[in-house]
């Protein structure tokens, strides 16, 4: 059976793989090259540079995002379906989320979620700049949740671990920590996903008042 042309899609598809296995800073032209089985200079027709094809990688990610929207309900249902949507995915790809969230992108790929959810917060009756800083603060729950809940380390390797360990905490020194030990050593990390959602939700629209809206 003759092998794969070489192309694009296969490149970042390598790229994926890999960061997936071994995380971001694995990551090279020779590396890929390797992995593909084909010559480093291969790859350069297709991918000019290892930055372009971290962004391929991110593009790639974020093109499949599930958005199930419904314009007609809603801004709270609608900010909740895309903000599962984005956590699906990064449960799929948890480290080359992380890649997603390092790159600036321009592309149609990478520009889709942003439209989107900024199109729902205009609706909701937030001005311009007070969708962006609301959407800014939706983005770092979501990827501060998924930091959380994969233990990504610094080199992108989800090491799994207690949220906080309380163990061995003294507890005349820490009588709070030491008496509520089970419930911070155990953590539904979807629960509490949902749980933060929901008081970010609900702290957002108290933001709508003055609006006149919500």
């Amino acid at each position: 059976m003759p092998a794969e042309p070489l192309s694009r899609p296969r490149i970042v598809a390598a790229a994926i793989d890999l960061i997936e296995r071994e995380g971001a800073d694995a990551v090279s032209m020779r590396r890929i090259a390797a992995d593909l089985g084909v010559g480093v200079m291969s790859l350069y027709n297709h991918v000019p540079s290892k930055s372009a094809l971290l962004d391929g990688v991110a593009e790639a990610v974020l093109s499949q995002i599930e958005f199930t929207d419904d314009p007609d309900a809603e801004w709270t249902d609608r900010v909740r379906m895309q903000a599962r949507a984005f956590r699906q995915i990064a449960h799929h790809y948890p480290r080359c989320t992380m890649v997603v969230v390092s790159r600036q992108l321009s592309s149609t790929a990478g520009l889709l979620p942003v439209e989107r959810a900024l199109s729902t917060l205009r609706d909701a009756g937030f001005g311009g700049r007070e969708a962006v800083r609301v959407l800014r603060v939706f983005i770092a729950y979501i990827v501060g949740s998924l930091l959380r809940e994969v233990g990504v380390t610094p080199t992108f390797a989800p090491v799994h671990r207690p949220d906080i360990a309380v163990a061995d905490a003294d507890p005349l020194l820490f009588p709070q920590v030491s008496g509520l030990a089970g419930p911070l050593a155990d953590c539904d990390h979807e629960a509490e996903f949902e749980f933060g959602l929901e008081m970010l939700i609900q702290a957002i629209a108290v933001q709508l008042k003055p609006y006149g809206t919500g």
